[in-house]
C-alpha cells in the first residue's frame, strides 16, 4: 500500500506540477534507492560505481554488463549540482554516494597522467566488456579517451580550477582544425572548427552536439575564458538549431545520443548555468520543441527529462499521459531507458556512415537504473525551484 500511495502521489505531482509535503518524502525515497543501487563491493562492477548494461540494436533481448564510468560520473555530477536544494539529511546521503563513487574513476584515467578519461578501463584495456569474441581486440582497438567522459568526471570529482584549465588547454589540439577535417557529417559543418568527441590523433573527427553541450557546460561551470574552439562549438550547435537538424536527423548531429529529447535536455542543462546570448535567441524555439516532444513521449523518463528541460527554461510542463505502474520502483526501472548509445558507424565517412547507422550494425544501447532514478530526483528538485 505504501508503494502504491507513493506512485499515485508522484503521478499527481507530475500531472499537476503542484507542491505538497510529500515532495520531500518522494525525494528521500528516490535518493535512498540510488544509494541502494550503488555497488558495495568489487565484483562485476567496481565498488562505488553504478551498474549499467548494454543491448545490441540487432539483438535487444540480451543484456550485457558494461563497466564504464559515465553513468556513475553523471550521477555524482548531478547530485552535487542539486545538493543545495536538498535537506540536511538528504545532503548527507548525497555526500556518501559521491564519496564512495570517486575512487572508481581511477580505473578509467589515462595512464600517461595527462588527466583525460576513457569510456572503458585503462588499467586493463577493454572494449565492450563481456563482449566474447570482441575482446580479442581489447588492446589493438581500444578507444581513445573522449571529451564527454573527461569533462563529466572532472565535474563529478570537483577537480580544482588548475586541472580544469589544463584539460581545457589540451582540448584545443583536438578540433576539426587539427590534422584532418570532419568527413562524416553535413558539408555545412565541415569548415566549423569545433571540438571532436575524441582525444585521438588516429581517429576521424566526430561532431556530437550533446558532447559539445557538455564541454561548454564544463567551460561555463569553471568560468574558463572561451577559446576559438569553444566559440566554434557553439556555432555548430546554433547551425544545427537553425536547420532543426536535431529533429530531422538526430543520429547525425548527436551520434552518441541520437534522439531529440536527449539533445533538448543537454541544451537546457548548458543554458541553465548562465546565459549565452546567441543561444538565448533559440529559447522559444527549444521550448516549443520540448513541449511537442513531451506530448508525444511514450517513455516515462523521456517525459521526465523533457519536463526538466522546460523547467530549466522557466516553463511549467504539462503532462498529458498517465504512466501506470504498481510501484515507484517499477515506474522508473522496469522499462529500459537508453540515455546514450555506442555508435560504431558514426565515425565512418559517407556513404558508409549512413548505411551502418541506419542498419543498426555496431549500435549499442546503454541503460542504468540508478541514473533513471537520478533523473526523476533532478526533476523534482527543479519543479520545486520553479514553484517556490
Amino acid at each position: 500500500m505504501m508503494r502504491a500511495r507513493f506512485i499515485s502521489v508522484l503521478l499527481f505531482l507530475l500531472l499537476t506540477n503542484k507542491l505538497f509535503a510529500q515532495d520531500t518524502a518522494l525525494m528521500t525515497q528516490v535518493l535512498n534507492r540510488i544509494e541502494q543501487l550503488q555497488v558495495k563491493e568489487n565484483g562485476v562492477f567496481p565498488k562505488g560505481s553504478f551498474a549499467s548494461y548494454r543491448t545490441y540494436a540487432l539483438n535487444t533481448h540480451r543484456e550485457k554488463a558494461d563497466m564504464n564510468p559515465f553513468y556513475t560520473a553523471l550521477i555524482a555530477m548531478t547530485l552535487k549540482d542539486i545538493r543545495p536544494a536538498l535537506t540536511a539529511t538528504q545532503q548527507g546521503v548525497v555526500d556518501r554516494i559521491v564519496e564512495n563513487a570517486l575512487p572508481s574513476f581511477g580505473k578509467y584515467e589515462n595512464r600517461t597522467g595527462r588527466g583525460t578519461y576513457n569510456f572503458w578501463s585503462t588499467d586493463t584495456p577493454r572494449i565492450f566488456p563481456n563482449g566474447d569474441w570482441m575482446n580479442w581486440f581489447d588492446k589493438r582497438q581500444a578507444l581513445p579517451d573522449d571529451m564527454d567522459d573527461t569533462v563529466v568526471i572532472l565535474l563529478a570529482m570537483g577537480a580544482p580550477d588548475s586541472i580544469a584549465q589544463k584539460i581545457h588547454s589540451l582540448m584545443q589540439a583536438y578540433t576539426n582544425r587539427t590534422g584532418k577535417h570532419v568527413n562524416n557529417n553535413s558539408k555545412a559543418y565541415r569548415n566549423i572548427f569545433a571540438y571532436s568527441t575524441w582525444f585521438g590523433k588516429n581517429v576521424p573527427v566526430e561532431f556530437d552536439i550533446c558532447v559539445l553541450s557538455n564541454v561548454l557546460y564544463f567551460v561555463q561551470r569553471y568560468n574558463i575564458p572561451w577559446t576559438s574552439a569553444d566559440s566554434a562549438s557553439l556555432q555548430l550547435i546554433e547551425k544545427v538549431l537553425e536547420t532543426q537538424a536535431h529533429l530531422l536527423s538526430p543520429l547525425y548531429v548527436a551520434p552518441q545520443y541520437g534522439r531529440s529529447p536527449l539533445i533538448l535536455y543537454h541544451l537546457a542543462r548548458l543554458m541553465s548555468v548562465k546565459q549565452i546570448p546567441s543561444l538565448e535567441l533559440y529559447r522559444s524555439q527549444l521550448i516549443k520543441e520540448a513541449e511537442q516532444d513531451l506530448k508525444n513521449a511514450d517513455h516515462f523518463i523521456d517525459a521526465v527529462i523533457l519536463s526538466t528541460a522546460l523547467l530549466k527554461w522557466g516553463v511549467t510542463p504539462a503532462f498529458e499521459t498517465v504512466y501506470k505502474a504498481a510501484s515507484l520502483e517499477e515506474l522508473i526501472e522496469e522499462r529500459p531507458y537508453y540515455f546514450f548509445i555506442a555508435n560504431m558507424g558514426s565515425m565512418l565517412p559517407e556513404p558508409y556512415k549512413h548505411l551502418l547507422v541506419q542498419s543498426g550494425i555496431g549500435k549499442f544501447y546503454y541503460d542504468c537504473d540508478a541514473y533513471n532514478n537520478l533523473l526523476v530526483l533532478e526533476y523534482l528538485v527543479w519543479k520545486n525551484r520553479l514553484t517556490d
